[in-house]
């Protein structure tokens, strides 16, 4: 039975070069997708336009802690990418919403994934965790 029929995931074909390249993990799609979306602010900017359309204040009153500097930062990386689309309203003054691009919006579900993974995990990690800083307290480092 194939696991298209398990409901189990195939697994991912990992295979990699030892030691992996240089140029190839900067290469990698995958690598290049996770700088961006791995940082600090790009997830909940993401997960925020995937409710609504907000306008730049209310993403920043939306995310306690970022600057107005790193909002503009992170939504520019996003617009670059394809991921946000940025529409200027001529108003006086002119006023600005933020949403997701079609592209955008075929994150929110690996994202959800990953979401769903690290809430049913983080118990398990954070357990592993306190195991291994006692293994290291002992060990002396």
């Amino acid at each position: 039975m194939s696991a298209a029929h398990t409901g189990v995931p195939a697994p991912l074909d990992t295979r990699m070069p030892t030691p992996v390249p240089v140029e190839e993990h900067e290469a990698c799609p995958v690598s290049d997708v996770l700088r961006r979306i791995g940082d600090k602010w790009s997830v909940l900017v993401i997960v925020l336009l995937g409710q609504r359309r907000h306008r730049f204040n209310e993403l920043h009153r939306g995310i306690e802690g970022i600057s107005q500097r790193m909002l503009t930062r992170t939504l520019r990386g996003l617009e670059v990418d394809g991921l946000v689309h940025r529409e200027v309203f001529p108003t006086v003054p002119p006023s600005v919403e933020y949403s997701l691009t079609p592209l955008g919006r075929t994150l929110l579900e690996p994202l959800s994934a990953l979401a769903g993974w690290a809430v049913e995990h983080h118990g398990a990690i954070e357990r592993s965790r306190r195991a291994h800083a006692g293994a290291a307290d002992r060990d002396g480092g």
